[in-house]
């Protein structure tokens, strides 16, 4: 699957959230300053291209929905920078967790808890 594009993103991220949305939907949501119509329907038709999203024909205008689910590309992404940037390992995803700053005592315990229950499966 391939990955979104900073243009994208947003654009995916309403959809994923609306579930199906005019353009016009799309840059009410977006934060100001709103960018113009034209460019959220272009980034729209290359979404369309890629096969992330679909669309509805009412008259002259299209309601665009999602066709690939949050979930799905999440765990594409997941995939990609596993193989890319950690090479594969899980072994080096949670020595890079473990480093985390940010992780609390509850996260790590659980973190833990899950290999636990993986390794005695």
């Amino acid at each position: 699957m391939e990955r979104l594009t900073k243009a994208e993103e947003p654009i995916m991220q309403l959809l994923w959230k609306l579930k199906k949305a005019f353009v016009k939907d799309l840059i009410e949501e977006l934060p100001e300053p709103k960018p113009p119509y034209n460019t959220v329907s272009s980034v729209i038709r290359i979404l369309e291209e890629k096969g992330m999203v679909g669309h509805h024909t009412f008259g002259k205008t299209h309601r665009y929905h999602p066709l690939v689910s949050k979930m799905e590309y999440s765990q594409g992404l997941f995939k990609y920078l596993m193989n890319d940037y950690l090479e594969g390992s899980y072994s080096r995803l949670m020595s890079f967790m473990a480093k985390d700053e940010n992780l609390t005592e509850k996260e790590i315990k659980e973190l833990q808890q899950l290999i636990k229950k993986q390794k005695d499966e």
